[in-house]
């Protein structure tokens, strides 16, 4: 492969946007940001009405065309109930577990855009007072935020203008080793849009052809199921979902490879584009690992559901504790940027 990702340039793109609080269903600013970081480039974009972006480059051939996703939205919570002591407490945003945020900084935003910070705890955290502190169960009504304001009351916190369904963001404390690991939350999936990000920067300023008119969606509410599935032009034949790849116990992949996804819980991909992956990291000897992902859903897989007649895939870079304490690392970026690299590149299946 003659052109190399800029894996710093991905790398700098990433800290950008994963500091950007963006929960599902608040994501305007980092949208924002994506819009700001490409209009140099002079490329195509509009926003759908979820959102979303989407951004095209005009290909050789228009009659057929491919579409690249990746999401931008992210986990985190809304505001449920204000409490008599002042505490929050906490709705879900996406499918994680509350132990994975219990210790974590976070962000309060007000309806009109007032930022107080705080941290969620549990209720039982004092082990000088609690004796169950160990053993109280992590749920819903345990869990609250810490307020870092003056308040003893609720009505002490609703004259801050916290009220019920504020946004509540999680810190990312991302950080980068110099061993090469990336650290943060909010990986998922923001490193793959920094990955993408990337590609339409090079295509631009090295001046690609590219073979087919080709759409990248950066969706916005991928983490509660429909970020990916409209706006899906009706020349689109190849459809790729740009995710992270899972890791754990019975799973092939690593933190330094593409993963390339076989089946996920929406059942298994197009088998012939899954192939087409597989031969294209083989061709250009790029580490990579073929999974199945159990508990597990993406942009692609909710396009399918919608209706859409499209031959779908997913991969992406190898993340580490999903949904929790991320990492990945740099090796796993370029991998998955050279796969795409030359997928964009190659030919449409039959």
């Amino acid at each position: 492969m003659n052109q190399q990702p800029n894996v710093n340039k991905m790398i700098e793109i990433l800290e950008e946007i994963v500091n950007i609080p963006s929960p599902s269903g608040n994501t305007d600013n980092v949208i924002t940001a994506v819009e700001t970081l490409l209009q140099p480039y002079g490329v195509t974009m509009f926003r759908n009405h979820k959102g979303g972006l989407l951004i095209s480059i005009r290909g050789e051939i228009e009659s057929q065309h491919r579409m690249l996703t990746a999401h931008v939205d992210t986990l985190g919570a809304m505001v449920k109930e204000i409490k008599d002591d002042g505490r929050l407490r906490l709705a879900m945003i996406g499918g994680f577990r509350w132990n994975a945020v219990e210790g974590e900084y976070c962000e309060i935003e007000t309806s009109n855009g007032t930022i107080h910070t705080g941290t969620i705890l549990i209720h039982q955290s004092s082990v000088h007072v609690y004796k169950e502190a160990g053993s109280a169960k992590r749920d819903e009504t345990n869990i609250e935020v810490r307020v870092d304001e003056q308040v003893k009351s609720k009505e002490d916190v609703k004259n801050l203008g916290i009220q019920v369904g504020d946004f509540v963001s999680f810190a990312p404390r991302f950080e980068t080793t110099k061993s090469g690991f990336i650290k943060s939350r909010h990986l998922d999936d923001k490193a793959s849009v920094a990955i993408l990000l990337e590609l339409i920067m090079t295509a631009i300023e090295e001046k690609w052809t590219l073979p087919y008119t080709t759409h990248f969606l950066i969706s916005n509410n991928e983490e509660i199921g429909y970020g990916g599935n409209s706006n899906i032009p009706s020349e689109v034949v190849e459809y790729l979902a740009v995710d992270m790849g899972a890791i754990g116990d019975g799973q092939t992949t690593t933190e330094y490879c593409v993963s390339i996804c076989a089946k996920d819980a929406s059942g298994p991909y197009h088998k012939q584009f899954k192939q087409k992956l597989v031969d294209l990291a083989e061709e250009h000897s790029l580490n990579y690992e073929i999974d199945i992902y159990p508990y597990y859903g993406s942009d692609a897989s909710a396009a399918i559901r919608s209706g859409h007649d499209i031959k779908h895939a997913l991969i992406g870079p190898g993340i580490d504790a999903s949904h929790a304490h991320e990492r990945t690392h740099q090796s796993s970026l370029e991998n998955t940027s050279k796969l795409l690299y030359a997928y964009v590149k190659s030919e449409l299946l039959p």
